[in-house]
């Protein structure tokens, strides 16, 4: 082994708009918060998922491929319906796809993801 995970980064217009979505979305609480720079996770010493400001990042076209989403999360949730509608009451926005065992939305920054039953 050569290290352990100490987060995950992502450019964001807003990174602190980013950062209260998704710890809304994954119960997570904020653990850093700099101007340009915003942490989430289960508790400071341990991994988190950072949003770091980036202007001018077009948002993921998908399913189109002009511009893939080059990474996404998929949630597991117990119930696809209240998951959804709780995300989409959070500012996420349906995308095509999905179904009986998951559904396609994108983060109010256009990062698509999944909730997966």
């Amino acid at each position: 082994m050569i290290g352990r995970l100490h987060g995950i980064v992502i450019d964001s217009p807003d990174p602190d708009a980013a950062a209260r979505f998704w710890a809304e979305v994954l119960g997570m609480q904020r653990v850093q918060d700099e101007p340009d720079w915003a942490v989430i996770g289960d508790a400071p010493d341990r991994p988190g998922l950072a949003f770091q400001r980036a202007t001018g990042q077009p948002p993921s076209t998908w399913p189109e491929p002009e511009r893939p989403q080059y990474r996404h999360f998929d949630v597991a949730v117990d119930d696809l319906d209240a998951a959804e509608q709780a995300a989409l009451a959070l500012g996420a926005r349906r995308l095509p796809g999905g179904g009986e065992r998951f559904r396609v939305l994108a983060d109010p920054d256009g990062h698509p993801f999944c909730l997966v039953r």
